[in-house]
């Protein structure tokens, strides 16, 4: 595998959660794989489970990480064509993945939509810049309208913990003080899409996800209808897609409470606001798979770089 920037570069899901439950069991089997090797980690916005999971996942394999917050530490990036670079951008992509090409084997990339330009969002600028001019390996740690390392890493987590062989999966909108971006819901669409799972979302009027992803998934406006006979409930904010970026309404009515989820569990990429998005009744009982779903994050990654190691060989 070259490249890992979307759920779509997963041939086969159910062969892939078998592989990450394997490395889960002995993560330090392929240690020498990576020997020699680097990965860069060029974080454009902030992160923690990300940064650090990703990390652990190369050192597992042997790898010598490199990190680097990029927005203060690096020189302004240019990322557009035919610019004249006299503004507040003083290196562009073209070089700058270049010259990162050079110190590392793999580069991972963690850049957040701007939530004011659809278009430019969709076409994945800084993403397919270093895909388009880099001469190495591209692993997508979230960037504007995905976030496959979190997706991959759902998927395994409800693999694990599903009682019944076709389990239902709800993934539910839920309030926010602020604009949040899609990628983490489209990317858990996009895995559930590729499993053996009954799948539908809730949302508000008006916040459905762009419908080039959510295909015929059945969406559904009324939050009660959809949690029956729910099994797992993925829980995420995301601001509007058709009326982009914005935040239009505001419904505290939506938060995930403990009656609201009866016998299914519930599931949140974090970081996540207590009694805001869901009530600590839930998040501090049994009901709750957050920090089993953080754990896995080291695993999705290790596979992920594993694979792409193995074709480096």
């Amino acid at each position: 595998m070259k490249n890992y920037t979307s759920i779509n570069d997963i041939d086969n899901i159910n062969t892939w959660i078998k592989e990450a439950k394997k490395l889960k069991e002995n993560p330090l089997e392929h240690k020498a794989l990576g020997k020699n090797k680097t990965l860069g980690l060029l974080f454009f916005n902030s992160s923690l489970r990300t940064r650090l999971s990703t990390q652990k996942a190369a050192l597992n394999l042997g790898m010598d990480p490199i990190v680097m917050n990029v927005s203060g530490d690096a020189w302004g990036i240019e990322f557009g064509d035919g610019t004249i670079m006299n503004g507040n951008t003083a290196e562009h992509i073209k070089e700058a993945a270049a010259v990162v090409s050079q110190y590392c084997d793999i580069i991972a990339v963690r850049a957040f939509p701007t939530l004011t330009d659809k278009e430019k969002d969709n076409s994945e600028q800084v993403l397919n810049a270093f895909k388009k001019y880099a001469s190495v390996s591209i692993v997508n740690m979230e960037s504007a309208t995905g976030h496959p390392l979190q997706g991959l890493t759902d998927a395994i987590t409800i693999s694990e913990h599903a009682k019944v062989k076709k389990p239902k999966v709800v993934l539910s909108w839920a309030p926010h003080i602020k604009a949040l971006p899609h990628a983490v819901a489209n990317s858990f669409t996009q895995a559930m899409q590729k499993m053996d799972v009954e799948f539908v979302i809730a949302n508000p009027e008006g916040y459905d996800l762009n419908p080039e992803i959510t295909g015929d998934t059945p969406i559904y406006h009324n939050q009660e209808e959809a949690f029956k006979d729910a099994d797992f409930v993925y829980t995420k904010n995301w601001s509007s897609y058709q009326d982009y970026g914005k935040v239009i309404n505001t419904d505290l009515n939506w938060m995930i409470t403990k009656a609201k989820l009866g016998d299914a569990k519930f599931m949140h990429c974090l970081p996540v606001r207590r009694n805001v998005v869901v009530e600590d009744a839930v998040l501090d009982t049994d009901s709750s798979l957050v920090i089993q779903q953080a754990n896995n994050r080291t695993y999705a990654a290790q596979l992920v770089l594993k694979k792409i190691l193995e074709d480096l060989k």
